[in-house]
């Protein structure tokens, strides 16, 4: 049991921290621009729920599916990670989509506050890296559910719905009258 579940709670960690980290550094300000103004320092930043609205949807996408691989079992385990890696890979791609737009929409944020193109500046934030490192470290998690999720524990048969079991009302009787628990 011990071999079976010692990739399960670092992947299952690493691919949280990942996706809960796309997800927050998405909607965060990824990119500044600074100038001037008839010389007055004007600055303009913006989000990147703004440059690349996709990367929060997909990375909300990858933390859910973390959600459902806990709870179901086998192939379909396997099926909700490659969604999941897909999601991933995909925040990955628009990340980096976004490296120039998102500076680009600084910029444009600046010029609408009256910056002139002559001394204007542009940089990215921490948040714009942060978000394709957690959409990186997403990936590598699913990738790793994909290959290897079979034999991961799954949930006790004591959560499946009453009807999926095979035991009758007598046979349930029975074991309350024997001193166990029909539930599992």
């Amino acid at each position: 049991m011990a071999e079976r579940a010692r990739s399960f709670g670092p992947t299952v960690l690493l691919g949280l921290a990942g996706a809960t980290l796309a997800s927050v550094a998405g909607a965060r300000t990824w990119a500044t621009a600074s100038g001037s103004a008839a010389g007055v320092d004007v600055q303009g930043s913006v989000k990147g729920s703004e440059s690349a609205p996709l990367v929060v949807a997909l990375a909300l996408v990858t933390l859910a599916a973390w959600g459902a691989v806990l709870v179901v079992r086998g192939r379909v385990r396997r099926a909700v990670a490659v969604v999941g890696a897909v999601a991933a890979l995909g925040v990955v791609a628009a990340t980096v989509a976004a490296f120039s737009r998102a500076q680009s929409d600084a910029a444009d944020a600046a010029f609408a506050k009256g910056a002139t193109g002559d001394v204007l500046r542009s940089s990215l934030t921490a948040w714009y890296y942060a978000a394709a490192v957690g959409g990186a470290m997403t990936l590598v998690a699913f990738t790793v559910a994909v290959a290897v999720s079979g034999r991961w524990p799954g949930m006790g048969s004591r959560y499946d719905a009453p009807a999926t079991r095979a035991v009758s009302e007598p046979d349930m009787w029975r074991a309350l009258d024997d001193g166990r628990d029909p539930t599992e």
